[in-house]
């Protein structure tokens, strides 16, 4: 229908009605936008630099990047993909923040602009649970940054949406984002109990909290299906050292450092590992855990040995860099 005669038969039915009731009919009779997979030159050109930015973890690229990504979208505001990208570009780059030497007050809207672009990737495409769970981390991180309570309680509620599409992908998600709150706060708890439940899903059965060795589990390795993200792939190929680098340094953030050390030491089992990027990082941790107690409840600090791995400018990197 034409746009202008679309709005003119809306305001007049709603001549004679409240404004609030006007919205509601208004908005069940404007189209919803529709996924649309884009495949022209730039949209190519796009996806290829984004990943090839990821797998670098280049992070100094993400400007071009994301360039290429925004004309793309623009050019095609109906794919749900190139939307997605746009939101992690964003959501890597105030994620990764402590790279930078000064980082500006402004790196707050990175997240805002994350936000936006997850919000599109899930209305074209609301069956993606992993669209779900990045929109749940940008509206919890948002609400955390700016102090609103409901927001952050809109965003953990999303989390358990996302978490009941694929659990073996968003517990992981979902609790990530929590390694940075207080290690007293429930909802540091929560997320780390949200590891744990992820190991045991992986592993298809309760994995022992004092002995939490990996080492009979990897004949479970696969590329196929929801169980696949329990593993490293092409999307990101040290997924596995990268989760129980997380899961150790939480572990650690609670207190519990010898059963850090244990978990620190699976992600060696990865065929990959000698390859890491970050295993010196993963050496450090093992080295040092009884010590990162407190440097890792300490939000002042800064290195990439001395915090957390969501906070140590490699947050995104450590799994994702080939």
């Amino acid at each position: 229908m034409n746009t202008k005669l679309h709005i003119r038969i809306i305001t007049l039915l709603c001549a004679a009605i409240p404004l609030s009731a006007c919205e509601n009919i208004a908005l069940m009779m404007t189209p919803a936008k529709k996924a649309q997979t884009s495949h022209t030159a730039l949209a190519e050109k796009a996806r290829n630099t984004f990943w090839d930015t990821l797998h670098k973890g280049n992070y100094n690229g993400l400007s071009e990047t994301t360039k290429f990504l925004t004309a793309a979208y623009l050019e095609n505001p109906n794919d749900p993909e190139l939307a997605a990208f746009l939101g992690f570009s964003h959501i890597w780059r105030i994620t990764e923040r402590q790279r930078l030497t000064n980082a500006p007050s402004t790196i707050v809207d990175e997240m805002i602009l994350s936000q936006k672009y997850f919000t599109d990737a899930v209305e074209l495409n609301p069956s993606d649970p992993r669209y779900q769970g990045f929109l749940g981390d940008a509206i919890t991180a948002s609400g955390t940054i700016f102090h609103d309570q409901r927001q952050q309680v809109r965003g953990y509620f999303k989390l358990k949406h996302a978490i009941s599409m694929w659990p073996e992908f968003n517990y992981f998600t979902a609790g990530y984002i929590m390694s940075s709150l207080d290690y007293n706060s429930e909802q540091f708890k929560e997320g780390l109990d949200w590891q744990w439940q992820t190991m045991d899903l992986c592993a298809e059965t309760r994995v022992s909290r004092q002995n939490p060795d990996y080492s009979s589990f990897m004949h479970l390795e696969t590329t196929h299906g929801r169980k696949r993200v329990c593993w490293n792939s092409w999307i990101a190929p040290h997924n596995f050292e990268g989760f129980f680098m997380n899961m150790g340094d939480m572990l650690v953030k609670q207190g519990d450092w010898r059963t850090a050390v244990k978990i620190y030491k699976n992600a060696k089992l990865s065929k990959t590992y000698s390859s890491w990027p970050y295993r010196d990082m993963l050496e450090s941790r093992i080295k040092n855990a009884e010590h990162n107690v407190a440097n890792f409840r300490n939000a002042a600090l800064r290195g990439r040995d001395k915090v957390i791995m969501f906070n140590s400018g490699y947050g995104c990197a450590a799994c994702h860099q080939k």
